[in-house]
C-alpha cells in the first residue's frame, strides 16, 4: 500500500491533531462500551485515561515503530466480571481487576522473552499466510454483527427460521438513514476528497450522520441522548481504579487471588493469538514486518505491560485494536506520532466533562456507519494476504475452510469458565490441519 504518511513521518501540528482526533473517534466506541458491560461502577472516562496511558507504554517498548492504538480488550469482559463476582465488596473487585490485569500481562512478559530467545522463525511456519491471512479476515468478518446491531441500534430483531432481521418501524428507519449517510460520506469523502480531506474520511462521516441524527431529534424522534449533558462537570477527575482498589486490599485473600489468575491467564493466551494476527495485517498494511523491526517480543512487552497499566488506571486490560488498523489502511496514514497524539488527547479529553458527553452522545447508528468500512477493510487485508497462496491445491484449501467455516459459524467454547473466542478457536484449527497437511505432494 502506497502510504501517505510513513511510520516515521510527522505531520503538521494542526493536521496531527485532527488525524489523532479521527482515531481516537475509531477506538472511542468499543474502549467505552467495556466498563459498560461490565459495570459495578467502573468508570468511562477512566477506561479511556487508561488505553491512552497503555497506548503510550506500548509505544515507548516498541521504540515508536508500531502505528496503532491499544483500548479496552472485549476478551477479558468473563475475567472481569468474574472479579466482581468472587469479591467480597466492590473495592475488592476493583483490587481483582489490577491483579488480574498484572497476571495477564505477565504472561505476554513470558512470552515475549520466549521469543526473544528462539526468535520468530517458528511462528512464520506455524502461522504462514495460508493461516493468518483467513485468521485476519475472521476478525473482520466476525465483527460485521457488531456493525449491523450498531446501525440499527433503535431497532428491534425478530427471527424467521434460522435467519434474522430488523423490523422497520418509526424509530429504525431514522437509525439506518444516520447510519447510510455516515457511511456514504466516509466512501465519497475517502475516494473523492483531495489531499487533506482524503486523510479525515471519518470525521466528515460522523459529523454529517450526528447531524442529521441531531435533525431527527429535533424533530421528535430521539435519536441523540441529550441527557448525557445534563448535570455535567466541566472539569473532573476520573474513578481511577486503583483509587479504589486501594480500599478493597484488606478483604483480599489467598483463594481469590487464585480465582482470579484462572480467570485471566487462560484469556491472556488466547488474546495472544489475536495479537499476532493484528500484527500480521499491520505489517501487511505498512509494509514492514513488525514481527522482525521493532520484534515481537518487543510488541508483546508493550501490549502486556501497556494492558497492566491501563487496567491500573481504566480497569480494563488493553488490547491492540482492529478499529485503529482499519483506520490506518483507510486512510494510509501510518505515522507513529499520530497515534501517540492521539493516546495523549484520549488522557487529556478523560478530565474534560462536555467532550466525554460528546463522544459519549455519537449515536449508535452513526458509528455503525463508520464500522462496516472499518471492519470491511480489516477483513479484506486478510483476504489480500491469501492472493498469492494456491487455493487450487487442497491441502491450502482445506486450511482455509478450515478457518473460515467454524470462525464465522461461531465456534466459540467455555471451557470451565475459560472463554476460548471463535477466533482463537479457528485460528488452533486451521494450524492443526496446516501442520498436518504442510508435508503433503503438490497437486
Amino acid at each position: 500500500m502506497n502510504l501517505i504518511y510513513g511510520i516515521k513521518d510527522k505531520p503538521k501540528f494542526g493536521q496531527m491533531l485532527i488525524f489523532a482526533l479521527q482515531q481516537v473517534l475509531a477506538i472511542l466506541a468499543a474502549t467505552i462500551v467495556v466498563p459498560v458491560i461490565v459495570g459495578n461502577g467502573m468508570s468511562q472516562s477512566a477506561a479511556l485515561f487508561g488505553a491512552g496511558v497503555g497506548t503510550i507504554v506500548y509505544q515507548l517498548f516498541t521504540k515508536f515503530r508500531s502505528p496503532v492504538f491499544l483500548g479496552s480488550s472485549f476478551a477479558f469482559i468473563g475475567p472481569m466480571a468474574a472479579a466482581f463476582g468472587g469479591a467480597v465488596s466492590a473495592s475488592a473487585g476493583f483490587a481483582g481487576l489490577i491483579i488480574g490485569a498484572a497476571f495477564a500481562g505477565l504472561v505476554y512478559v513470558i512470552i515475549a522473552a520466549v521469543v526473544k530467545f528462539v526468535g520468530v522463525n517458528w511462528i512464520n511456519k506455524l502461522m504462514p499466510a495460508v493461516v493468518i491471512g483467513p485468521t485476519v479476515a475472521l476478525i473482520g468478518l466476525s465483527l460485521a454483527g457488531a456493525a449491523i446491531n450498531d446501525v440499527f441500534s433503535y431497532g428491534e430483531k425478530t427471527t424467521f427460521g434460522t435467519s434474522s432481521y430488523f423490523i422497520m418501524n418509526s424509530i429504525t428507519w431514522p437509525s439506518l438513514v444516520c447510519a447510510l449517510v455516515t457511511l456514504l460520506v466516509v466512501v465519497v469523502t475517502s475516494t473523492y476528497g483531495k489531499k487533506m480531506f482524503k486523510l479525515i474520511p471519518f470525521i466528515f462521516g460522523i459529523l454529517a450522520g450526528y447531524v442529521v441524527a441531531v435533525i431527527f431529534t429535533l424533530c421528535g424522534i430521539p435519536v441523540v441522548d441529550f441527557s448525557l449533558f445534563q448535570n455535567m462537570q466541566i472539569f473532573a477527575v476520573p474513578q481511577f481504579t486503583f483509587l479504589e482498589a486501594m480500599n478493597g486490599v484488606k478483604d483480599i485473600d489467598l483463594n481469590y487471588i487464585v480465582t482470579i489468575v484462572v480467570a485471566y491467564v487462560p484469556v491472556a493466551f488466547v488474546v495472544f493469538a489475536e495479537h499476532l494476527a493484528d500484527h500480521k495485517n499491520l505489517s501487511s498494511i505498512i509494509g514492514e514486518d513488525l514481527l522482525e523491526n521493532p520484534g515481537l517480543h518487543r510488541t508483546l512487552l508493550g501490549d502486556g505491560i501497556g494492558s497492566a497499566v491501563g487496567a491500573f488506571f481504566g480497569g480494563c486490560p488493553n488490547t491492540t485494536y482492529g478499529e485503529s488498523v482499519g483506520c490506518v489502511a483507510i486512510t494510509r496514514n501510518a505515522s507513529v506520532i499520530t497515534i501517540t497524539t492521539a493516546a495523549i488527547m484520549c488522557i487529556v479529553i478523560s478530565f474534560f466533562g462536555p467532550f466525554v458527553a460528546f463522544l459519549d452522545s455519537i449515536p449508535g447508528c452513526v458509528m455503525g456507519g463508520v464500522c462496516i468500512t472499518l471492519y470491511g477493510f480489516i477483513a479484506v487485508s486478510g483476504l489480500k494476504m491469501i492472493q498469492k497462496v494456491d487455493l487450487n491445491q487442497n491441502k491450502n484449501l482445506f486450511v482455509v475452510a478450515a478457518i473460515l467455516i467454524p470462525g464465522i459459524g461461531g465456534m466459540a467454547m467455555d471451557i470451565s469458565h475459560v472463554y476460548i473466542s471463535n477466533i482463537a478457536c479457528a485460528l488452533i484449527l486451521g494450524i492443526i490441519i496446516n501442520v498436518l497437511l504442510s508435508k503433503g505432494k503438490e497437486e
